[in-house]
């Protein structure tokens, strides 16, 4: 039986590379400390989709999805939607961590060692 592929989709492509494009400051800050294989020596990739949905970051040897919450992730409907979203990566065995801008500029080193810390658990 063949199994319907649900990452990188080729329709979610070009919406992809916009949005590598249109990264936030806290996106690029981020992905400079996740790029290389720096954290436990896993690949990260950037705005990786996985079914309908684009993740910020995502490892995959760790099944992780590590996602950058702005102002904008605060309202009703987009609480609703991050929350249907999370389970549904969930159900395909992937956790999400949500780190807030404001961690990013602020503490990176404890940003840092929470992924860190995610990467070993699930590893």
């Amino acid at each position: 039986m063949e199994t319907k592929r649900k990452t990188n989709l080729v329709e979610h492509k070009e919406l992809r590379r916009k949005l590598r494009h249109k990264s936030t400051p806290e996106e690029i800050v981020l992905w400079g400390m996740l790029k290389g294989k720096q954290i436990c020596g896993c690949q990260f990739r950037r705005q990786f989709s996985v079914g309908a949905y684009v993740l910020d970051f995502y490892c995959p040897a760790a099944r992780l999805c590590v996602e950058v919450d702005g102002i904008q992730h605060q309202s009703e409907e987009n609480l609703q939607h991050d929350s249907r979203r999370d389970a549904y990566l969930s159900s395909l065995g992937i956790e999400v961590l949500r780190i807030e801008n404001n961690a990013i500029w602020n503490c990176s080193d404890m940003v840092v060692a929470t992924i860190e810390q995610s990467i070993k658990q699930r590893l």
